[in-house]
């Protein structure tokens, strides 16, 4: 009879360390980007996979499963991971059926077609913790996993496809890293949560902001943010941190080492530095820190806490800039993007596969703007209208830090005019009358880098449903029938 040979006896433990040592250091870092559709105007998902596959970018975060762009994914050898909003983990925590639901309409629907999108990762739930939801979520989060988790299993999809839960970095903090620990009250949580990922073989996903610490603290070095903080470097016992991303990253790595779990691989699912809206935020700065993170990352040395292990993956944030979300936190929120909304680069970066290249092809309505008069004074008509036009578009770029701040209060009424009169209205000429103080121009009214945007033939703004909204109509229309009926 043939000897077995146990995978727990030495020499078979040290085999295994040493192909898992080849592989780690033949393997490197991806880097991926977000995908938010949050957008006035956008290319269609068809020409953003193209710009994806242009640029070698082979993984993609999603906040949704939107149909659209899942279909356009298929067959692109992207890796994908879905998103799953907030607003549904109360409904997934409570019930395995609509756990199954969701899974059978958003994942094997798409991964078991005949051409198949690769998706990898499910995040549930962005953010869940975040300190400003004052615990809303967070007793949903364990629970509509492990409901999930059962779903994946049963539809033999576990094996592929991990879920994940991306935190941000404000559920843990200390003034040093090697004092990191997550907020008191996500300790438990936390504890479950890690263990969870860990047994079915997920890695901790960690949105990183150095951007936020320097826009709240006034005191916070730039240099230190932008990978260049040998002026102002942070001592830490014998370790010495020259950014805010290593400080950062390290801090979690000790608070997950206090629950016991210091060696889960991590996962960076949101990093970047917006071009406008703030006080730093600039083309120069969004350039140095993000082509700053990526040298690091390929670098592969890691952080001082986890020397030579960089994260799994990092995802950048963002693809496009997105003219509708919210700013509540600021106005950067809108320009966090590599590309502008029609998907041309908006400065030279490399990430990793040479130069980003813009989108190629893109068509665009025939050269017609909306401005403001340009005779007479500006009357209080004049002014409710620009307030107007910024209430239904997007004005953040005129405000302070803004590209177009510099404008004169008529050019800035010409910019909101235009915005209007272009994104969601296609140059329709009842879109520039404002109560008759616009007028079309076909002479292009940008002024320097002020540019007056055109909208897209072949845009890829939507007003279909997405399928988290779909899903939940037919999950409680379905329920309502049923009981109905019985």
């Amino acid at each position: 009879m043939p000897k077995v040979v146990s995978l727990l006896e030495p020499k078979v433990v040290l085999l295994l360390l040493l192909l898992l040592l080849v592989i780690i250091e033949n393997g490197e870092a991806d880097i991926g980007v977000n995908w938010g559709t949050d957008t006035l105007e956008g290319i269609s998902p068809r020409k953003v996979v193209e710009l994806l596959k242009q640029n070698n970018i082979s993984k993609v975060k999603l906040f949704d499963v939107e149909p659209k762009i899942m279909n356009a994914l298929k067959g692109s050898g992207i890796d994908v991971m879905v998103g799953i909003p907030n607003g549904m983990l109360s409904l997934l925590s409570s019930s395995p059926k609509a756990a199954r639901s969701w899974v059978r309409h958003n994942l094997t629907s798409y991964v078991s077609a005949k051409t198949p999108t690769n998706i990898r990762y499910v995040a549930v739930g962005n953010e869940p913790f975040l300190s400003s939801y004052s615990g809303q979520f967070q007793s949903y989060v364990v629970a509509a996993l492990v409901n999930l988790q059962e779903a994946l299993v049963k539809a033999k999809l576990s094996d592929s496809i991990k879920l994940v839960v991306p935190c941000n970095a404000d559920a843990y903090g200390s003034t040093v890293p090697s004092n990191g620990s997550f907020r008191p009250e996500l300790r438990d949580i936390m504890t479950q949560l890690v263990s969870f990922l860990v047994s079915s073989g997920s890695p901790f996903v960690v949105n990183i902001y150095p951007f936020v610490s320097f826009y709240e603290k006034s005191d916070f070095p730039l240099d230190y943010a932008l990978f260049d903080g040998t002026k102002h470097p942070l001592v830490d016992g014998l370790n010495t941190y020259t950014n805010a991303f290593d400080g950062n990253y390290d801090t979690l790595v000790a608070s997950l080492t206090k629950i016991g779990h210091s060696d889960i691989p991590i996962v960076v699912g949101e990093v970047g530095w917006p071009t406008e809206g703030a006080n730093g935020a600039n083309v120069e700065n969004a350039k140095a820190f993000n082509q700053g993170l990526i040298r690091h990352i390929q670098t592969r040395t890691g952080t001082p806490l986890r020397a030579n292990v960089p994260p799994v993956d990092v995802f950048i944030f963002g693809l496009l800039d997105e003219g509708k979300k919210p700013i509540l936190t600021g106005n950067f929120e809108r320009h966090w993007g590599l590309f502008s909304y029609d998907g041309q680069t908006k400065y030279e970066i490399d990430l990793g596969s040479g130069p980003l290249q813009s989108a190629k092809d893109i068509q665009y309505l025939p050269p017609s703007w909306c401005i403001a008069s340009p005779t007479g004074e500006i009357s209080k008509s004049m002014k409710d209208q620009y307030n107007l036009a910024c209430y239904y578009t997007d004005c953040t770029t005129l405000e302070a830090g803004g590209v177009c701040s510099g404008l004169g209060e008529r050019d800035k009424m010409s910019y909101a005019f235009n915005n209007f009169y272009q994104f969601g209205r296609k140059q329709k000429p009842y879109s520039c009358l404002f109560n008759e103080v616009g007028r079309v121009t076909f002479i292009d009214p940008s002024v320097g880098n002020c540019r007056f945007p055109i909208a897209l033939l072949d845009s890829g703004a939507s007003n279909s449903l997405s399928r988290f909204t779909i899903f939940i109509l037919i999950f409680v229309l379905g329920n309502v029938i049923i009981n109905y009926v019985l």
